[in-house]
């Protein structure tokens, strides 16, 4: 256990912090699933910014990797237009 106040509260931020990253990137991969699983070009075209704007979230916050967001969001377009 930390002795030093400054540790305690480094201990409950990141434990927040990790909850809260844990949350933001389990509902974009929910988000990822749900556009995956569309067969509609037009519903899967009208809920493809949304996704986009979520994975850039999580690179921005350096949740996931810049270029696992590039990939994620090429694999989804190029999913989009074969549709």
């Amino acid at each position: 256990m930390a002795n030093h106040k400054s540790a305690l509260k480094r201990i409950r931020s990141n434990n927040k912090k990790r909850l809260l990253n844990r949350f933001q990137h389990k509902t974009t991969r929910n988000a990822i699933k749900k556009l995956r699983e569309l067969t509609d070009k037009k519903e899967a075209a009208k809920m493809f910014p949304s996704v986009v704007s979520l994975i850039d979230k999580l690179a921005k916050k350096n949740i996931i990797h810049a270029n696992k967001a590039a990939n994620l969001k090429s694999k989804l377009a190029s999913r989009i237009a074969s549709l």
